[in-house]
C-alpha cells in the first residue's frame, strides 16, 4: 500500500512532505479520502472551474470525459483558477501538466487478481469486498457526495454508488448472506433522500440534476423480507419524499400546460410520468461527447435535455428514445411516457399503501392504493397495443404508442399489472423475436447504441425471467435463465471477469456500443447471476 500525506503548506509549494498535519490521504489501493472539515461543495465541476473545465474536457487529454470530473483538487478552487489564469499565458504551458500539478486524477487500477481455481459464484462472493467502498471521514473536496455507510460500486470507471444498479447488486448480496451491506445501502439512499430531497443518478455533484429509475421501494421491500415488516414503517418518511420528488409539479398541471418536470397530464385526466433533467446543457461527465454528438448530428441544442433525460432512464442510449430508431438526431426522451418508469411508480404507490396500513393510517393507505389502481388502468389504456400484443412507451405529443419494441414491456408482468391473456401474448413475442442464443436482446434494433441489439443486460434479464414466472410462463423463463447463466459463465471462464453487458446474438463476440469500453466488475451482473444460481 502506497500512502502519501500532503499538508497545506506543502500543497502551496507543490512538494511532498512527511510528518506534517495531513489534509489529503492518497491511497493507491482504494478511494481517495479527505480528512479536513470543510463543508461539501455541491456545485458541479463545470460551475466550479468554468473556462478551465471547458478547456480540459475539450482538449482530449483524457480519453474518457468522466476522468477529470472525478479528479480531486489539491488546492482551493480560487487558487487553482488564479494559477490557471496566470500560467496559461506563460511560455511552455501545457494543460496536461497543469492538471497533473493541481489535481489527483483517478486511476482505474486494481490489485485484485482473479483466482482461476474459484468458481464464478465463489469469485463473486469474494468480489463484494473488492467493490465495497467505506465512507470518507468527511469529504474529498471533489465531486463525490459523502454518504454515511459502506456501499458497493459497479466497478471500472464507475467509482460511486448508482441508484438502479444498486437494487440488482442487493439481490446478489442477499444470495451471499450480506444483509448488512443491503441495510447499509438502504440507509445511504435514505440519507440522500433526507439531505438532497431525492436519490441522484449517483453520489456525484454532476448528477444532482437527475435521478435514475426509482427502485427505492423495491430496496426497502427486499430489506423488509430479511428484517421484518417493521422496515416499511421505519422508512415511510423517505418513501413518501421519494414519491413526492417524482410527482413534483402534478398539482400545477392543466390541459393548457399538461407537462411539468417528470409529470404529464393526459386528456382523460390521468397523470403519468416521464424522465427529465433540470439542465439542458452538455453533461459534465460526457461533455465533449455531447457537444460532438449535437454538432455531428445537427441536433438542436434544446435536445441536450433529452440526452440527459435518457441518462436518467438508465438506458443511455437506445433507439427507444428516437423518433427514427436509427437516428440519434431524433431523440425526444421528454416526449415519451416510459412503461417501465410508470410500472415502478405503481409499485412505489403500492408500497406506500402497505406502509401506511401498517402504520395505522387507513386514510393514506386507501389513497395510495387508489393511486396505484388508477396508474395501472392508465398504463393499460395508453401503453398496451392490442394489435401486436405488447406494451409500448407512449408518445404524449404524437398521442400514440411508440413503435419500438423493448424489454421495458416486461415491467408490467414483473409487477403483476398485466392480464393473463396479455402476459401470454407478451411471452409469445419474447420467444419469437427477443430470445437469442445468449438470453434476450434489449431491443430488436441494432443502432450501435449500447441499450439496443445485440446486447443483453443483467437487470432486464431479471425482470424478464421474474415477469414470465409471475404468469406461469416457466418453460420460456427457464430457457432465458439458462442461456443467460451460460453466457456469463463462458465469459468468466475465458477471461476471469464479470462484465457490464453481453452480446446475446453471437456468443463469440463482446458487447458493443456506448460512450466507453465494456466495464469489468460488475455489480449488477454479479447480483443477478448469484441470485439466479441460488434459485
Amino acid at each position: 500500500m502506497n500512502i502519501k500525506f500532503i499538508c497545506s503548506v506543502c500543497l502551496a509549494m507543490q512538494i511532498l512532505c512527511v510528518g506534517c498535519s495531513p489534509t489529503v490521504i492518497v491511497n493507491s489501493e482504494g478511494p481517495i479520502i479527505n480528512t479536513d472539515t470543510r463543508s461539501v461543495n455541491l456545485a458541479g465541476p463545470d460551475e466550479r472551474f468554468g473556462d478551465l473545465f471547458i478547456a480540459v474536457q475539450m482538449s482530449g487529454i483524457f480519453s474518457d470525459s468522466k476522468t477529470f470530473v472525478d479528479a480531486i483538487p489539491l488546492y482551493s478552487d480560487d487558487e487553482i483558477l488564479a494559477s490557471y489564469e496566470y500560467r496559461r499565458n506563460l511560455p511552455g504551458f501545457t494543460l496536461k501538466e497543469f492538471v497533473s500539478d493541481n489535481f489527483i486524477v483517478p486511476q482505474d487500477t486494481s490489485n485484485f487478481t482473479t483466482d482461476s481455481s474459484k468458481t464464478a459464484a465463489e469469485h463473486m462472493h469474494i468480489l463484494w469486498d473488492v467493490l465495497v467502498r467505506q465512507p470518507g471521514a468527511v469529504v474529498d473536496t471533489g465531486t463525490l457526495i459523502p454518504i454515511p455507510k459502506p456501499y458497493v460500486v459497479p466497478g471500472g470507471r464507475f467509482r460511486e454508488i448508482y441508484y438502479w444498479d444498486s437494487y440488482f447488486t442487493m439481490l446478489g448480496l442477499q444470495a451471499s448472506g450480506r444483509v448488512d451491506l443491503i441495510e447499509d445501502m438502504v440507509e445511504n439512499f435514505s440519507y440522500l433522500i433526507d439531505t438532497l430531497g431525492f436519490i441522484p443518478n449517483g453520489n456525484r455533484t454532476y448528477y444532482l440534476t437527475r435521478s435514475q429509475p426509482p427502485f427505492y421501494s423495491l430496496m426497502v421491500k427486499l430489506l423488509a423480507s430479511e428484517r421484518g415488516k417493521g422496515i416499511l414503517e421505519k422508512y415511510i418518511v423517505q418513501l413518501q419524499k421519494e414519491y413526492d420528488f417524482w410527482m413534483d409539479g402534478a398539482a400545477t398541471l392543466t390541459h393548457e400546460m399538461p407537462a411539468n418536470r417528470r409529470v404529464v397530464l393526459l386528456p382523460d385526466g390521468a397523470i403519468l410520468n416521464r424522465y427529465w433533467d433540470d439542465q439542458a446543457t452538455p453533461r459534465p461527465e460526457s461533455y465533449i461527447e455531447d457537444i460532438e454528438l449535437v454538432k455531428a448530428h445537427r441536433i438542436p441544442v434544446e435536445r441536450y435535455r433529452d440526452i440527459r433525460a435518457a441518462a436518467e432512464s438508465g438506458w443511455d442510449f437506445s433507439g427507444r428514445w428516437f423518433k427514427d430508431h436509427a437516428k440519434m438526431t431524433t431523440i425526444h426522451t421528454t416526449e415519451i411516457l416510459p412503461v417501465d418508469l410508470n410500472a415502478l411508480l405503481y409499485h412505489h404507490e403500492q408500497v406506500l399503501a402497505e406502509a401506511y396500513k401498517q402504520a395505522g393510517n387507513s386514510l393514506l393507505a386507501k389513497k395510495y392504493a387508489q393511486l396505484a389502481e388508477e396508474r395501472k388502468q392508465a398504463l393499460q389504456r395508453y401503453m398496451w397495443d392490442e394489435r401486436d400484443g405488447f406494451f409500448h412507451d407512449y408518445d404524449f405529443i404524437a398521442k400514440r404508442p411508440t413503435q419500438n419494441k423493448t424489454l421495458a414491456a416486461m415491467f408490467p408482468l414483473f409487477f403483476n399489472m398485466a392480464e393473463q391473456q396479455q402476459a401470454k401474448r407478451v411471452a409469445s413475442m419474447i420467444q419469437q423475436e427477443f430470445l437469442k442464443p445468449g438470453g434476450v436482446t434489449t431491443t430488436l434494433n441494432d443502432t450501435h447504441q449500447q441499450w439496443d441489439a445485440p446486447n443483453g443486460w443483467a437487470p432486464l434479464h431479471w425482470v424478464t425471467i421474474k415477469g414470465l414466472q409471475n404468469y406461469q410462463q416457466n418453460t420460456l423463463a427457464d430457457t432465458i435463465k439458462q442461456r443467460w447463466i451460460a453466457v456469463n459463465l463462458r465469459v468468466y471462464k475465458n477471461t476471469g471477469k464479470m462484465v457490464e453487458k453481453y452480446n446475446v446474438y453471437d456468443l463469440g463476440l463482446e458487447a458493443g456500443g456506448g460512450e466507453y469500453p465494456v466495464q469489468d466488475g460488475f455489480g449488477w451482473t454479479n447480483g443477478v447471476l448469484l441470485k439466479l444460481l441460488e434459485k
